[in-house]
């Protein structure tokens, strides 16, 4: 089946479709250095360009083939409540916030591909906080014919090391197949070949190092305030849990050693495999990881979907 990726990122969630021999026919991403990362580790048929400039008719043109489902993950941060500017009235979210508002180029992707095939699957992630607009997308995506769901799944329950719940908004149930166990940090990070890409150790200051030598297993350097909480950040691993969920900002001191996890072991951190190569400077390959679905998960609702069928 074809699939297309709008806000693809790196391809986090592209990746789990692939792998479960799913089609990858086209893809939106709008920052070349996280399209040089898809393209090398997905496909090469990328239009690398902000979607709002990218009509559904030329973007057929240009994958010039059929699509059986639709994928993608516009911005969080309009929903979520790690950002304190988060606007209290949640339709001013979606109709107000110029990033909010390309939620609606997801659906108008759907209305224009579902008048070309009636059988069309959609699946498009976000924060659990989208749940706030749920009415509203019921009403926008009834208007074009669907029913919707609200499935909120924990990628940590699919071998996730880190927690991550996610809701992916879709237009069939998705209910994939739990694991029995959860994959711990210490077990996520063991074996990483020295010679892996990505995985080089970045220098501290010394009065950093001063301070992350007295953290403690959850303990964190940092602390910001969020729309409604604390939130923290360069927090010491503890090697026996899951680690906290992994944001685009969001940066991790080794449960064993003195410094910051590589861009790698941050990778393995989102059941990343090591042969997928990620681009940019160091701190852009950081905050495309934080940022995207992890492959696990996203296998996981291909493979439950490729079952369905």
């Amino acid at each position: 089946m074809n699939i297309i990726d709008l806000f693809s990122g790196c391809g986090g969630f592209s990746k789990g479709f692939l792998d479960e021999g799913f089609k990858i026919v086209g893809a939106i991403e709008n920052f070349k250095p996280v399209a040089k990362t898809y393209i090398y580790n997905i496909s090469d048929k990328v239009w690398v360009d902000d979607i709002k400039n990218i009509p559904p008719k030329a973007f057929e043109s240009f994958i010039n083939s059929n699509v059986d489902i639709i994928i993608g993950s516009p911005p969080c941060e309009p929903f979520t409540k790690a950002n304190i500017m988060v606007k209290d009235n949640p339709l001013d979210r979606l109709y107000k916030d110029k990033r909010g508002r390309l939620v609606l180029y997801f659906i108008d992707y759907v209305r224009y591909f579902s008048e070309k095939n009636d059988n069309i699957i959609f699946i498009m992630e976000n924060v659990p906080q989208i749940k706030e607009i749920k009415d509203e997308l019921e009403r926008l995506f009834g208007e074009l014919g669907f029913d919707i769901y609200l499935n909120i799944l924990r990628a940590e329950d699919y071998g996730n090391p880190s927690i991550r719940a996610r809701a992916f908004i879709s237009n069939i149930k998705l209910k994939p197949k739990k694991l029995n166990k959860f994959v711990v940090v210490e077990e996520a990070l063991k074996n990483i070949p020295k010679n892996a890409k990505n995985h080089e150790i970045k220098k501290l200051s010394k009065d950093k190092l001063e301070k992350i030598k007295n953290l403690k297993f959850g303990e964190a350097l940092y602390k910001y305030r969020g729309k409604s909480k604390l939130m923290h950040n360069w927090i010491r691993l503890n090697p026996k849990k899951l680690a906290p969920t992994v944001k685009g900002k969001t940066r991790f001191i080794h449960p064993y050693e003195d410094r910051l996890l590589t861009v790698r072991e941050q990778a393995r951190l989102m059941s990343y495999p090591d042969d997928f190569v990620f681009f940019g400077g160091r701190e852009v390959q950081y905050n495309q990881i934080g940022e995207s679905v992890p492959p696990v998960l996203s296998r996981a609702i291909a493979k439950y979907i490729k079952e369905r069928l």
